[in-house]
């Protein structure tokens, strides 16, 4: 969670005040990667403890179309790396790893939203822009 509110704050998110949030999140990350279908890489500090960098993917079953026929959709969340062990390829191998974990269980698309700084590496790992437009509704609370 520290690794994600770092990944926030590259994004201009604010991540200060309640840090329910965070609690909340280890103990979905811990049910979520038991479950078989989420996965995390993660880079240790090479010079301490604590992680350097991460990437968490999930697969998603969708239903089959004809340019994805098993229809599962893999899924790049949280790719982040400590400011301090940036540009030494951390993001790039916990990227691949994440990859061929997608490509041995089959999955046919894999889908992320890049930040501006995050994009080049994603370019070289064979992402594209998407000509799909996306939009967003946010429900309020129940």
């Amino acid at each position: 969670m520290s690794l994600r509110a770092v990944m926030l704050a590259d994004l201009g998110r604010t991540t200060s005040g309640d840090r329910d949030w965070r609690r909340a999140g280890i103990a979905l990350a811990r049910e979520l990667l038991g479950r078989g279908d989420v996965a995390a890489y993660v880079v240790d500090r090479p010079d301490g403890d604590g992680l350097a960098a991460c990437v968490t993917g999930q697969i998603d079953q969708r239903l089959p179309g004809p340019r994805d026929p098993a229809g599962l959709r893999g899924y790049v969340y949280n790719v982040a790396t400590l400011p301090a062990y940036r540009r030494r390829g951390y993001s790039r191998a916990c990227m691949s790893a994440l990859l061929a974990w997608f490509a041995a269980r089959d999955v046919g698309v894999v889908d992320l939203r890049a930040s501006a700084a995050g994009e080049p590496l994603y370019a070289s790992l064979g992402f594209r822009r998407t000509a799909d437009p996306a939009m967003r509704l946010h429900l309020p609370p129940a």
